[in-house]
């Protein structure tokens, strides 16, 4: 059992390992030396990515030996046996960031014993901090002026999908498979009062926690772009499962996240969505 001391010390070495590696992020920002293509198209890696990853690397390592890690740059770390798994993405975002878009983040999640339970989300370009722990509610510390200050995090009201601003985003696998979320994209856009697609999984996450959407859902993800999301949505008071309401998994890659008042509806709503395969090009 993870005691409420440790449980802050994990939340307390994330949140500082996030806001050195988002340090490192602002201070490329515009001036980046280096971009390079990895796996399929639009999926970038710059020289931010690896020295905010190797900042974080370098907390969790040092305050953390016993643990496992799993990063996207680097893959799995650390001990495997282990039953703390931290879950990083350094620069989530990563083509907004190569194009001087600022919407990205840093992403710092802890699974223990198979659930997510510690959160960190810092968006260096606004200065927030978002931050939740299993348990122990979810929260935001933003800078302005100069002095800090913390605001508690809770998902929205909205009760209607009509009434509702969604988020989602496209996985870099879209042109060849059928399975795009362009025709739930569309559909989605026409029930609501819009669908945002912000480019980051952390921040759409973040947002929705804050009560600034309603609701995301997204496929192609992977457990860094997820875990820190899914705990600050859930201690903000929302809900998290897979497309069809069954319990998350964090494998499938998968997220459907809410409110809560929109979640039925927002689901059996995807689950009578139709692909649009003649999007699907193989030339590419």
């Amino acid at each position: 059992m993870t005691s409420v001391t440790n449980v802050q010390h994990f939340l307390d070495i994330a949140a500082e390992a996030a806001m050195a590696a988002g340090a490192i992020v602002r201070s490329h920002y515009g001036k980046l030396t280096s971009i390079e293509k990895k796996g399929g198209s639009g999926n970038l890696v710059t020289d931010a990515d690896h020295a905010a990853e190797a900042k974080v690397l370098e907390f969790l390592q040092r305050n953390f030996p016993d643990h496992a890690i799993l990063t996207e740059e680097g893959g799995k770390l650390g001990n495997p046996e282990s039953n703390h798994l931290w879950a990083i993405d350094p620069l989530d975002g990563t083509t907004n960031y190569a194009h001087s878009y600022p919407v990205f983040a840093v992403s710092i999640g802890l699974i223990i014993n198979d659930v997510p339970q510690i959160g960190v989300v810092y968006d260096p370009m606004r200065q927030e901090l978002f931050q939740a722990a299993k348990g122990m509610g979810a929260w935001c510390d933003s800078q302005w002026n100069g002095k800090i200050e913390r605001q508690p995090l809770r998902v929205s009201r909205t009760d209607s999908l009509q009434e509702s601003l969604l988020v989602t985003g496209f996985a870099y696998d879209r042109r060849q498979m059928s399975d795009n979320n362009y025709a739930e994209f569309c559909h989605l856009t026409d029930l609501t009062h819009g669908v945002r697609r912000g480019g980051s999984a952390a921040i759409d996450l973040a947002y929705v926690a804050s009560g600034r959407l309603d609701g995301y859902w997204e496929r192609g993800l992977s457990p860094w772009d997820l875990t820190a999301g899914i705990v600050l949505v859930e201690e903000a008071g929302g809900k998290v499962t897979a497309y069809d309401e069954s319990p998350m998994n964090l494998a499938s890659g998968r997220i459907l996240a809410t409110n809560g008042l929109i979640h039925r509806e927002l689901s059996e709503t995807l689950m009578k969505i139709n692909p649009l395969p003649e999007f699907v090009r193989t030339d590419t």
